[in-house]
């Protein structure tokens, strides 16, 4: 079979949303678009299904995952932080999907790009913790974004970052400084076991993490490289790193199929 010719399957996280007192398992369009865009990929939505989703059998069929943002926030209680303040928005059947799932792709190999909230979900599921307001912490800029801007507005580039030197994330944009939007209240306090920095914010905040000693991309970056992404080159090689790794496992899964049953026709 000739893979060049077969789109990625790459599963994209859902949410659960209550609409006119039905559930739906949902993801924000920029993300599908980015994937369909960005990667010539087939975007899935995951269901939040929890224990009920057979996560052996999802990861062994497609061929990457990326974790979106979302207004909701990762449940405090994953990481032993305090109770979230009245009114903030959580969405615990993402969380009972996601963060097992986190794990479960990177030990399997599968390649995975953690966007914002999915990015916090990846520090979580390696046993980090998570600032609830860093705005409200010494030191740190306030990274939201004003509600009552345009969308062009809101995902502008607002705040520079500094990329390791050496670390992955450098290597694949060719650069050592870039510019980011930054639409976020909550933000990395602890450093989750397995993960190293790959960018940080003037104020120190981590930007960009990636899963140390794996042999499958598995990054996370708190923007949101998916806005646009085909008009901003810095975000456009990290898609195509992720995009890149998609069409390995892809080859490699074709490759092991062919083997196993043979060549049809």
């Amino acid at each position: 079979m000739n893979t060049m010719n077969v789109s990625s399957l790459i599963g994209v996280t859902g949410c659960r949303k209550t609409i006119d007192g039905y559930e739906f398992d949902c993801a924000g369009h920029k993300y599908l678009a980015a994937v369909e865009a960005a990667c010539n990929a087939v975007a899935l939505i995951v269901p939040t299904s929890g224990d009920d989703l057979d996560r052996r059998a999802l990861l062994s069929r497609i061929d990457g995952l990326m974790f979106t943002g979302s207004p909701s926030n990762v449940e405090p209680h994953h990481y032993g932080g305090d109770a979230s303040a009245d009114g903030t928005l959580h969405d615990s059947r993402r969380d009972a999907t996601a963060l097992p799932l986190i794990r479960d792709a990177v030990e399997q190999g599968v390649p995975v790009l953690c966007i914002c909230r999915g990015f916090q979900e990846m520090n979580v599921a390696f046993g980090g913790s998570l600032y609830q307001r860093t705005y409200e912490v010494d030191g740190l800029n306030d990274h939201r974004e004003d509600p009552d801007d345009r969308m062009n507005e809101r995902y502008a580039a607002v705040h520079g970052i500094k990329l390791r030197e050496g670390g992955k994330l450098s290597k694949l944009a060719g650069c050592s400084e870039a510019m980011v939007n930054s639409l976020h209240a909550q933000g990395i306090d602890r450093l989750g076991d397995g993960l190293e920095v790959e960018a940080w914010a003037s104020d120190g905040l981590i930007e960009a993490v990636s899963v140390k000693d794996v042999p499958a991309f598995a990054m996370g970056v708190q923007w949101h490289p998916e806005w646009k992404v085909k008009e901003n080159p810095f975000y456009g090689a990290l898609f195509e790193g992720f995009a890149s790794a998609c069409r390995e496992r892809q080859a490699s899964l074709l490759n092991g199929r062919q083997q196993k049953f043979g060549n049809a026709g």
